[in-house]
């Protein structure tokens, strides 16, 4: 085997390039090295900085007049009145950056006011004062009780026997020093001076729960063109997917808003108020008791705050209020800021189903009658409550399948159509329900659809039963 003379000068150059690559590979390794220790050095200083910073006034003075953000030191800002606006910016950032310049202007210059500082008034006005509002007026006679707190936004045991107003203030006033809290603990009566309490303010927010002081409180701003946003019924719901906001005259299924609608229909007011509420129907939830010695008393109306107050309070799951007061803040807040919701969404998605619905369940009943019929028992909104709400939008016939071209039929033709009588088939099931059970002839509906459909059909009769006596 030969070996490689290392006195050539072939393998001379071949070691001085090794030698060259190694002392490069090792160079590089060493500086690499010590640009870790330098960057770990670094890092351990800021972290011990970070966590040793004090408050100093002097410091908190330069920072104040340095408007560069972020902010190192937030603590330094905590014994200030109110910030200056570069501050403010940015605690909305967010929000900036979502209405621009020019809306958040108008949000900040808003001014609100709360009537009504319960479930859901409290938690438009924290979300309100969050988002840039700096001037909001609450008002409300009530205190916070113990019973309240599983849905107030801001109270807490020590708030109990307080004022509701003054316990919402002191949140406010803590999340923003430059908001203006105006607190009235006062009952809103028109005849009581109510007008002078709504005097200078942008929008109003309606969170009463007593219908009489409602309709009142909305035919007022109505008259005087002042913006309203009322919340109807929150207590006895749990379905957060069934809160939406529409006007006045479109709500269907909530017993709080058909007594405002008809309250103000009778007093000229048909429509223009927007208005949160569920078109969830409740099953057995009801009015809790009195205890039986209270009757024995006598009155029990007497044991009313006011004459027109109920005594009885209404079961409520504590996060339906909040859903209804932050539902609020968020219209109210695209609205200040000119940045309007232009249609709510499910009012939009599923009115031309319900149309559809009744209109072919009525081209139906023509065609059974040999005549014309101008109308059904039920109205399109109904038509809606039996697909959606009764029959959960899917068909009667077990194993309820969701239909691809649902319809209306009458379940049993020796019965006139009602909401009862009227069940959920495909468009090819509904067909062959005419075809087989219509006439003297024709076949009873259990026999061609069995028992089990039959006792679908029982069990939905009873349920409407419970909803008539909840909304009707």
């Amino acid at each position: 085997m030969d070996f490689i003379d290392l006195r050539s000068h072939k393998a001379q150059i071949i070691l001085t390039a090794v030698a060259a690559s190694v002392t490069t590979y090792g160079a590089l390794t060493a500086y690499n090295a010590h640009t870790r220790r330098q960057q770990r050095r670094r890092l351990a200083k800021d972290v011990e900085e970070s966590m040793n910073l004090k408050k100093d006034e002097d410091n908190a003075k330069v920072l104040l007049e340095d408007d560069t953000l972020p902010l190192k030191d937030p603590t330094a800002l905590q014994d200030l009145t109110e910030f200056p606006d570069h501050i403010v910016r940015e605690q909305l950032a967010r929000v900036y950056s979502f209405f621009g310049d020019e809306g958040m202007q108008k949000v900040r210059g808003g001014k609100v006011a709360i009537v009504g500082c319960g479930g859901v008034g409290s938690w438009a006005a924290v979300m309100l004062a969050r988002s840039g509002v700096e001037y909001i007026r609450l008002i409300d006679f009530d205190q916070v009780t113990l019973s309240s707190l599983n849905r107030h936004a801001t109270a807490m045991q020590a708030d109990v026997g307080t004022s509701k107003v003054n316990c919402i203030a002191k949140t406010l006033r803590n999340i923003s020093r430059n908001i203006e809290v105006d607190c009235r603990v006062e009952l809103w009566r028109l005849n009581d001076f109510g007008g002078e309490l709504l005097e200078g303010v942008d929008w109003v927010v309606d969170a009463i729960d007593n219908i009489s002081t409602k309709v009142e409180l909305l035919k007022y701003c109505h008259d005087k063109n002042i913006k309203i946003f009322s919340s109807m019924g929150a207590g006895t719901k749990c379905d957060p997917t069934r809160v939406q906001i529409s006007d006045i005259s479109n709500t269907v299924y909530d017993p709080l808003a058909r007594a405002v609608r008809r309250r103000l229909r009778l007093q000229g007011v048909t429509s223009g108020i927007p208005v949160v509420y569920s078109t969830e129907v409740p099953g057995d939830v009801k009015l809790l008791p009195l205890p039986e010695d209270e009757f024995q008393k006598g009155n029990v109306k007497e044991l009313g705050a006011f004459d027109d107050f109920r005594v009885r309070i209404l079961p409520v799951l504590g996060p339906l209020p909040a859903i209804f007061g932050l539902h609020i803040a968020s219209y109210v807040l695209c609205e200040l800021a000119g940045k309007s919701i232009p249609n709510p969404m499910p009012v939009k998605g599923r009115k031309k189903l319900y149309e559809r619905l009744h209109r072919d369940l009525l081209h139906r009943e023509e065609k059974l009658s040999g005549q014309t019929t101008n109308k059904l028992p039920f109205d399109e909104d109904d038509a809606g409550f039996i697909f959606d709400d009764l029959h959960r939008g899917r068909c009667t016939i077990p194993p309820h399948t969701v239909p691809m071209r649902p319809a209306l039929v009458r379940w049993d033709f020796s019965q006139p159509l009602s909401l009862e009588n009227c069940v959920v088939l495909d468009h090819s099931e509904a067909d062959r329900h005419v075809r087989e059970c219509w006439g003297e002839a024709g076949k009873r509906p259990e026999q061609l659809w069995g028992a089990a459909t039959a006792a679908v059909v029982s069990r939905r009769a009873e349920e409407i039963k419970r909803v008539r006596d909840w909304v009707m």
